[in-house]
């Protein structure tokens, strides 16, 4: 009886133990999650060495206060554009840079939907999605650019915010590859 009782002491101190590596084992942002506040993502398109437009997430670094630091910006720009005609998010065939639609940033910016969707091809064929809420940061403005698509039966509400020279974004970046 004494050895059963010390057998199931050392499983219960073993589980106890494995959760608790599991739960130390957790990112900043399964911290921040569990502390109630939400990780915050942006997709990144920028030029790269080669001339062409590439994609990454960034999660933005935040303070104690679940906040960035206040980044400068020199205005700001609602827009309502139609659903491109013909477009469909699943379509891969125009991913020649140089083909109609390709275009460059015209400063760096963010580009937030806030209704309605959108899509933004990058080299690769890489398609960012962007529904309400999605928040991309355009600092391709050289290069063959990228193709931006709106789809679905209502037009895309969007809010550009133009990033005053030398604003930093601050965050871990992940490489996108669809």
């Amino acid at each position: 009886m004494f050895m059963r009782f010390k057998t199931k002491k050392l499983v219960l101190i073993g589980l106890v133990g494995f959760f608790f590596v599991i739960w130390r084992g957790n990112t900043d942002r399964d911290v921040a999650v569990a502390q109630g506040r939400k990780a915050v993502v942006i997709t990144r398109i920028f030029t790269g060495p080669d001339g062409l437009a590439h994609a990454e997430d960034i999660e933005l670094n935040l303070n104690s206060r679940g906040a960035t630091a206040m980044l400068k910006a020199t205005g700001a720009e609602f827009s309502v554009r139609p659903p491109t005609a013909g477009a469909d998010p699943r379509n891969t065939a125009a991913t020649d840079p140089g083909a109609a639609g390709w275009h460059t940033g015209p400063a760096r910016q963010f580009v937030i939907t806030l209704s309605g969707n959108s899509e933004v091809e990058v080299s690769g064929g890489v398609h960012v999605a962007a529904g309400p809420g999605h928040i991309n940061l355009i600092e391709d403005t050289t290069g063959k650019g990228h193709v931006t698509r709106n789809f679905g039966p209502e037009a895309r509400i969007a809010l550009t915010i133009p990033l005053a020279d030398g604003v930093v974004i601050e965050g871990v970046k992940k490489a996108r590859t669809q």
